[in-house]
């Protein structure tokens, strides 16, 4: 067998591998049976929120299952057609069917991702916090460099994207900005990049054109929902007004209308300056500071679940998990997963799918890729 369609028969063997290890083949079959018991029970929907639930998962593990078999049996096809048109001596036939085996190969990459968002909030919107590290007016222009990156990002998917909070830097760049990224799956996707985010590059802003690294951390929530309830003591909490500043200098506000929130009992902080009541601005940021708080519980949770693998690596925020180096050459590597890519401007213009997908199958196979740091 040609050594391509070997290749390609490798790539939908892992892609359904780690499907099957993500599902627990056996368990996912017997709570399908179950699920599909329930749908045809009539006393069902007697609760519509606990009917939903179990819709939502059904549809959920079966599209997930039905995406597996239908895989590989379109592998198994193909690999049978080679088989034959190579006994035969067929090299058109050959073509045809190494052809599929790529489009299966990149539709299995592709319903893998998808398989993997299945956690509790991911199919929810999502905030996207950037704050400039040590450093000043590099990492402040790196900050924003990371907010275009994300920004455009979402532009690709097709997400509706609202600047929620603008700290514009001194000289240039940002201080801090919080995105709130609309879309299916937005927080599914954007969660595996809270971190810290590391620019190597010669720097514009020095005249002796000398080599400065820059750091910049990202923090992912999800939006939401209203029938999730999140109890805030109020006593807890400490909000403070101030004036409002756009992005760019637009929209200033002449009254105090912004509104900061700290949830003392964590140190959590949220902000919100762009709506144009200090009453708005309040419950924005208050819905900021729910979705904070939910998701240190599901970070609490999951770090339960893997507490065996969260031993052996170090995974909380404020941690470096990427690498942009521009000079003295050019790369962008992952260092949680390996993954590398030779084209750092096409990442910084939001191609991140291919990161994101690495890291989400990590987070299921809890191996790590030993990597060297860049300088």
């Amino acid at each position: 067998m040609r050594a391509e369609a070997q290749a390609h028969i490798d790539q939908i063997n892992q892609a359904v591998n780690l499907l099957r290890r993500f599902l627990d083949w056996d368990v996912a079959k017997q709570r399908l049976e179950e699920l599909n018991a329930k749908v045809e029970d009539a006393s069902l929907w007697d609760d519509p929120k606990a009917a939903r639930d179990v819709m939502r998962e059904r549809g959920r593990l079966d599209s997930a299952m039905t995406a597996v078999r239908k895989i590989s049996q379109e592998r198994d096809d193909a690999v049978e057609m080679i088989e034959l048109a190579e006994a035969e001596g067929d090299d058109g036939l050959v073509d045809d069917a190494v052809a599929a085996l790529a489009t299966l190969a990149e539709r299995a990459e592709l319903d893998k991702t998808e398989a993997l968002l299945a956690g509790e909030a991911d199919g929810n919107d999502t905030y996207l916090e950037i704050h400039a590290g040590a450093g000043g007016t590099e990492s402040q222009d790196w900050a924003e460099m990371l907010q275009r990156m994300y920004q455009r990002w979402a532009e690709r998917r097709g997400f509706k994207v609202e600047i929620v909070d603008y700290h514009a830097g001194e000289q240039a760049g940002v201080k801090t900005v919080t995105l709130l990224l609309k879309g299916e799956n937005a927080y599914g996707y954007a969660k595996t990049e809270s971190g810290v985010h590391r620019l190597v590059r010669i720097s514009p802003y020095d005249s002796s054109a000398r080599r400065h690294t820059s750091f910049s951390s990202v923090w992912v929530y999800p939006v939401i929902d209203e029938d999730i309830e999140i109890d805030i003591v109020e006593s807890d909490l400490r909000v403070d007004t101030y004036r409002a500043s756009g992005a760019g200098g637009q929209h200033v506000n002449t009254t105090d209308s912004a509104v900061r929130i700290t949830h003392e009992p964590t140190g959590i902080v949220v902000a919100s300056q762009t709506q144009r009541s200090q009453h708005k601005n309040r419950a924005e940021a208050m819905s900021m500071l729910k979705a904070r708080l939910y998701e240190a519980e599901l970070r609490r949770r999951e770090e339960e679940a893997n507490a065996v693998e969260a031993s052996k690596t170090d995974i909380g925020w404020g941690n470096q998990i990427r690498s942009y180096v521009l000079q003295p050459y050019q790369m962008v590597k992952d260092l949680r997963t390996g993954y590398t890519s030779s084209s750092p401007s096409d990442v910084l213009d939001g191609d991140l799918d291919k990161f994101m997908a690495a890291a989400l199958s990590q987070r299921v196979t809890g191996e790590q890729v030993e990597v060297e740091d860049i300088d």
